[in-house]
């Protein structure tokens, strides 16, 4: 596994060792003792699963109280997965990370605890999976706004039209979102 660290210094991007050959391929996504090395030491007690179609934008969500750390990737089509820091005493509160996840590429990436977390389908049929630190509570859950321009998210959109729930449309800007300290 390798595993590479990001502009922000809690997320990490990880590229599995691939094992391909004409039958097809083998790789290991996941391993308690290889992750916890890399300082990923957390016991995962939900997966979940989506699939959306291009220009779906899911996001950017995240729960207060009960922050989750997720360990993401796509199985099937390709997003751009996108990291706010939203810990106010961090001093990367407010800035980004993305990075494209794709079934080809096999890539995950880690959002630690005290992160707001989406991403933009790129492709139709685009299965998401997610490995979640903490129980999903919806009575805990936000969403910032996902084009807050004090944020500045660069999404790389088709046609500049996302596709976005009622919820995530009505996000809220940075800077009125409930955060953690």
């Amino acid at each position: 596994m390798e595993i590479t660290p990001t502009l922000l210094p809690d997320v990490k991007l990880l590229s599995p060792r691939v094992f391909s050959d004409d039958r097809g391929f083998f790789f290991e996504s996941w391993n308690a003792d290889t992750f916890a090395r890399a300082g990923i030491d957390f016991a995962f007690v939900q997966d979940n699963h989506s699939r959306s179609q291009r220009n779906v934008l899911r996001g950017l969500h995240y729960q207060l109280p009960g922050a989750q750390g997720k360990l993401v990737r796509v199985t099937n089509g390709a997003a751009f997965d996108v990291v706010v820091d939203i810990r106010r005493s961090s001093p990367d509160f407010g800035r980004w990370y993305g990075v494209e996840l794709s079934a080809e590429n096999k890539r995950m990436l880690w959002v630690p605890p005290g992160f707001a977390h989406g991403f933009l389908a790129l492709a139709d049929d685009t299965d998401f999976l997610y490995k979640c630190t903490a129980p999903y509570q919806p009575e805990c859950e936000h969403c910032l706004l996902w084009n807050d321009p004090k944020i500045g998210i660069a999404w790389p959109m088709d046609n500049g039209a996302a596709l976005l729930s009622g919820k995530d449309s009505e996000g809220k800007l940075l800077c009125e979102a409930p955060v953690y300290p």
